[in-house]
């Protein structure tokens, strides 16, 4: 579907870019600084439903209200599906992930799911804590007082070293890094607009082409190996080989590679970027540090934390989980409408793209009072029933919300107690933080800062 007229239609206001033209070529121009920029322009010129139509591509329709969320993601989840910017094996995620659970559809999504859920059991995830702990501390030791450090390189490799072993229960730093570096040339090549054919073969498409034979030599490998002596070694590969669905069936080698390259890329970078901007936060807002290093002190007295110091550590999840609202990794998604459907009291024609934008929805000041401050005692007890959970979805929502939930928490709010208990970071002078949208929210440039240890 190309094209939509509001004589057949109830439509939200929107940007025509048939009969807008000069306002759509100045909005295009925004893009040369990033998505976010006209994006905002779009939210502050249409408010928080609308929709843009341009010529040869498919209708855009954006939602932010909660009621719109919840239509949307429960009473329409029948009726919706991913679109092709994820399932499309040649342009789409699929391309890279085959049919993992963040690309795959319908029946076989279903089962996959099913197969996974074992892995993902409080009781599995948990046995984690000490690996995460261990990974951070050991990170922590390689830091010298006053030192300057690309924080988000270090937490790159941190989450990589930590989903590496949390996966495989490998120490092989040279597979981590390869697998790791194949997984960044992949996502950057989403991040670019193809203007050459396909059939092209440009340097960049080579470099692609090479990361993707590495990923499959590395993880295929692997999984031949736990094949032959298949025994669980405690990691999230073993469940994903032992688990047996209904009929005794199991997954097949190319269906483990998808899952595995799939959590790879879902449990790396996210984390990553939520500590990322939680650290810098924390590096703008001295008062919230100090508050949280008061709970960390009483409650860990400088030794490292483990998984039972976790249910006294309130206030540090509650910076995490302000830090994912004002900057959600995952910050967008979006579905295709499989028929004509009613959201919010508007018409979506089959074939249109709904895009719900967390970021976005975070921010809405019709939702959140003074949404962009930075607040963690939104998420105290006595706040956080308050909170609309479709006003709050850094995980997305409904029956496809993200599976590695808890991993991701758990995760963060290790890392951040360990690492905080010993240091405070701060912000390079006159470096200015930039968000990037691109798979995932990042800051553009890197985040340098200086490390000083606490007395």
């Amino acid at each position: 579907m190309t094209s939509i007229t509001s004589d057949k239609y109830h439509l939200p206001h929107g940007l025509d870019g048939r009969k807008q033209r000069l306002k759509t070529f100045r909005i295009a121009l925004g893009f040369f600084r990033g998505i976010l920029p006209p994006l905002k322009q779009l939210f502050s010129m249409y408010g928080d439903t609308f929709y843009v139509n341009i010529p040869n591509r498919p209708v855009t329709f954006f939602f932010t209200k909660p009621d719109d969320l919840r239509e949307i993601l429960i009473t329409n989840a029948k009726n919706l599906r991913k679109d092709d910017d994820y399932t499309n094996p040649k342009t789409g995620l699929a391309r890279f992930l085959g049919t993992g659970l963040l690309t795959s559809e319908g029946e076989f999504w279903k089962r996959q799911r099913k197969l996974m859920s074992p892995a993902f059991h409080t009781q599995r995830v948990s046995a984690y804590a000490d690996t995460m702990v261990r990974y951070a501390d050991n990170l922590a030791n390689t830091w010298a007082d006053g030192e300057m450090r690309n924080i988000a390189a270090d937490m790159m490799n941190l989450t990589m070293n930590i989903i590496a072993y949390t996966l495989f229960t490998t120490t092989n730093e040279e597979d981590s890094k390869r697998v790791g570096h194949a997984v960044d040339v992949m996502q950057k090549s989403f991040s670019e607009d193809e203007v050459l054919p396909m059939w092209l073969p440009t340097r960049a498409r080579k470099q692609i082409k090479q990361a993707e034979d590495d990923l499959n030599e590395i993880v295929y490998g692997i999984i031949q190996e736990r094949r032959a002596d298949l025994h669980d070694t405690g990691d999230l590969l073993s469940m994903l080989l032992l688990t047996e669905g209904e009929n005794g069936e199991r997954m097949t080698d190319q269906e483990i590679r998808d899952e595995v390259v799939t959590l790879y890329l879902a449990g790396h970078e996210t984390t990553a970027n939520t500590l990322n901007w939680t650290f810098y936060l924390l590096s703008e807002h001295p008062d919230i540090e100090k508050r949280m290093h008061t709970e960390l002190d009483a409650v860990l007295g400088g030794r490292i934390p483990t998984l039972a110091d976790l249910p006294k550590l309130k206030y540090t999840e509650q910076v995490i989980k302000e830090a994912l609202r004002l900057y959600p990794p995952a910050w967008t998604f979006s579905r295709e409408a499989i028929i004509d459907l009613k959201i919010g009291g508007y018409d979506v024609p089959a074939g249109s793209i709904i895009q719900i934008m967390s970021y976005f929805i975070h921010r809405n000041p019709t939702i959140w009072e003074n949404p962009l401050e930075f607040n963690p005692d939104r998420f105290s007890e006595a706040n956080a029933d308050k909170i609309d959970k479709w006003a709050y979805i850094p995980f997305g929502g409904g029956q496809r919300v993200c599976i590695g939930q808890s991993f991701a928490m758990l995760e963060a709010h290790l890392i951040l107690a360990t690492i905080a208990s010993r240091y405070r970071l701060r912000l390079k002078a006159g470096h200015r933080v930039k968000p990037f949208a691109s798979i995932t929210l990042n800051p553009q440039g890197g985040l340098p800062m200086t490390v000083h240890k606490r007395g």
